[in-house]
């Protein structure tokens, strides 16, 4: 069969198509003409079907050219694409039958000119990581309950609008400073190098002032870094692809954030800072545990506190009580003593009694025949009688209170040995030697 782009015999007559074979054959003949093929134009009348399936048309000052790109494909872009950007897409030429409309099915998509910058990201980044700058052993955790928050970007981009908005409703008490700096163009990787450089300072300078007992203290105190930016083309975000700012980053006394452009962007401060954020906002959430949690702990530890406390001071009195009972007063003390002597004296007496009535019957004179066993049994006994008898002596309060001592003890007859048993106008009773007295408190006064 001739090729439909030959130039027709003008003696033959034209050959009659149906309508489905006439595209397929225009579709055959793309094919083998034209694909692959690569594209390069602006994105207009973008769409995504509930498929996924995305639609669109690429076009130019010169024409326009309608584009599909079925979900396997559209779920590899690693961005998302917007009405007006600069795209260069590969694919396949064809003839979509149903319309008979020209269609470039396209199988992968970029923006315009990123080909050459992301072999160039790859480069730097592969040099970086081979230098160690993203090694995971120099990430520092953040610090639970910062100090003061440093920010570094545009002062009059949305991203610092969405950073200050987040830290003044989660943590209004944090100090924050700002510190502007260029992020897009040319001069934006040296003016972001300055601004942290300068953060550093602050830093540094505030943790000799946390050591310093006599340092100013409105000066705040700067523990954490965020490092921010918008979203944007790779073009847009190229100053944070820089190799100076990266090693800048990594020179961090701090712990530092980089949150820089939406979820699915990438740059090299994302792999040197201490921790990404996929977005602005969610950087500064990271540094700051809304007040309300940490008063809720507060609140826990304190009660801890208080039960702790007072089940300590439950086993105390539990102690206190238990050994007042076995105190007890000292006058029950000497009279326990007191009856036990009395019944030790009482059985030593029946004891020799005994002894000496069959001493009697068995001779007729006693202290000629009485064994000297039984002579020194009775002198032990009564050694230790005198002993006991002294030993009850010395136990009895009445020689105390003849030394000039009183024994007080409260209405109920409760000894009184504390001040704070005897508060003012406390009616109190003080037994002394040859009697008692009552007593009326004054004024207690403690030693």
């Amino acid at each position: 069969m001739n090729s439909i782009f030959e130039t027709p015999n003008r003696a033959a007559a034209p050959r009659i198509w149906d309508v489905g074979a006439l595209c397929r054959a225009i579709g055959d003949a793309l094919q083998a003409r034209f694909n692959p093929v690569a594209v390069r134009g602006e994105l207009s009348g973008f769409s995504r079907a509930a498929s996924g399936h995305c639609y669109f048309n690429l076009k130019d000052a010169n024409g326009q050219i309608r584009c599909a790109m079925f979900r396997r494909a559209a779920d590899q872009i690693g961005f998302m694409p917007r009405d007006g950007e600069m795209v260069e897409v590969r694919g396949r030429l064809g003839v979509y039958e149903q319309r008979g409309d020209l269609q470039l099915v396209v199988e992968s998509m970029q923006r315009a000119g990123q080909g050459a910058l992301f072999e160039q990201f790859l480069r730097l980044k592969a040099q970086l990581e081979a230098e160690g700058l993203f090694d995971v052993a120099r990430k520092r955790p953040l610090p639970p309950l910062p100090r003061g928050i440093g920010i570094v970007t545009s002062p009059g981009a949305a991203a610092l609008h969405d950073v200050v908005t987040a830290l003044r409703r989660r943590v209004p008490h944090i100090p924050v400073v700002l510190v502007p700096a260029l992020v897009q163009g040319a001069q934006a990787p040296q003016s972001l190098v300055e601004a942290l450089q300068k953060l550093y300072r602050l830093a540094q300078d505030g943790q000799g002032m946390a050591a310093d007992l006599a340092a100013d203290p409105q000066k705040p105190v700067i523990d954490t870094i965020l490092l921010v930016r918008g979203g944007g083309s790779l073009e847009d975000l190229w100053a944070f692809n820089d190799e100076q700012l990266a090693r800048t980053i990594v020179q961090s006394p701090v712990p530092l954030i980089s949150g820089v452009g939406h979820e699915t962007d990438f740059t090299i401060a994302d792999f040197c800072a201490d921790l990404r954020a996929p977005t602005p906002t969610a950087a500064a959430e990271l540094v700051s545990q809304p007040r309300e949690v940490w008063l809720g702990v507060l609140q826990l530890l304190q009660d801890r506190l208080a039960n702790g406390a007072q089940r300590m001071l439950d086993r105390q009195q539990q102690r206190l009580d238990l050994a007042t009972q076995r105190l007890g007063r000292p006058s029950s003390q000497l009279a326990r003593n007191h009856l036990q002597l009395s019944r030790q004296a009482q059985r030593l007496r029946h004891a020799m009694l005994l002894k000496m009535q069959r001493l009697a019957h068995g001779q007729q004179v006693l202290q000629a025949s009485l064994p000297q066993v039984l002579q020194r049994s009775l002198l032990g006994q009564a050694q230790r009688l005198e002993r006991m008898d002294l030993r009850l002596q010395l136990l009895d309060p009445r020689l105390v209170l003849q030394r000039g001592y009183a024994l007080l003890s409260d209405d109920k007859g409760r000894p009184v040995t504390q001040v704070r048993q005897a508060p003012p106008g406390a009616a109190l009773k003080a037994q002394l030697s040859d009697g008692a007295v009552d007593v009326v408190v004054t004024q207690p006064r403690l030693l």
